[in-house]
């Protein structure tokens, strides 16, 4: 069976960057002082919030729209998949991860996070199908059979 997640993406998730968290935070402790620091990140947490309520009524109001206009919200539910994301990381300390979920949530940085996002899904997608329906460049490439004439029968109502 295929590992979902790569066992390097979670070393990297889990290990890398929650080191480079503390490391940054340190850093800026020793620039700006401790509690400096602690005020900054609480500060960061609150704009974050605010930031997140803000684009989030935005983003539901464009899915009702699109829903209300019977078309596919697929704009929409990434916007609002990037802005639940977005304000998880907002309101994780550190600040790596604030400009991370700043990204996604900014509405002038989303298209670039949305066009990421998009372009994950679909190879992943893409990827799947072919495994799952035994697509391959391979078997594309070969001929559909002897004479090339696929047998049915035609029914006329």
């Amino acid at each position: 069976m295929r590992r979902l997640v790569p066992w390097w993406l979670l070393a990297l998730l889990f290990v890398v960057v929650p080191v480079l968290e503390i490391y940054v935070l340190i850093q800026v402790g020793q620039v700006i002082g401790a509690w400096w620091t602690v005020l900054l990140l609480i500060a960061s947490g609150f704009a974050g919030s605010w930031l997140v309520k803000r684009e989030g009524g935005r983003a539901w109001r464009a899915l009702q729209e699109a829903i209300a206009e019977h078309r596919v919200p697929a704009k929409e539910l990434a916007d609002g998949a990037l802005i639940l994301i977005g304000g998880t990381l907002l309101l994780t300390p550190g600040f790596l991860s604030d400009i991370v979920g700043a990204f996604a949530i900014l509405p002038f940085t989303r298209p670039v996070a949305r066009a990421a996002l998009t372009g994950v899904i679909t190879r992943k997608f893409v990827a799947g199908a072919d495994v799952r329906f035994g697509y391959s460049e391979a078997r594309a490439r070969q001929s559909p059979g002897h004479d090339g004439v696929v047998r049915g029968e035609v029914v006329d109502d």
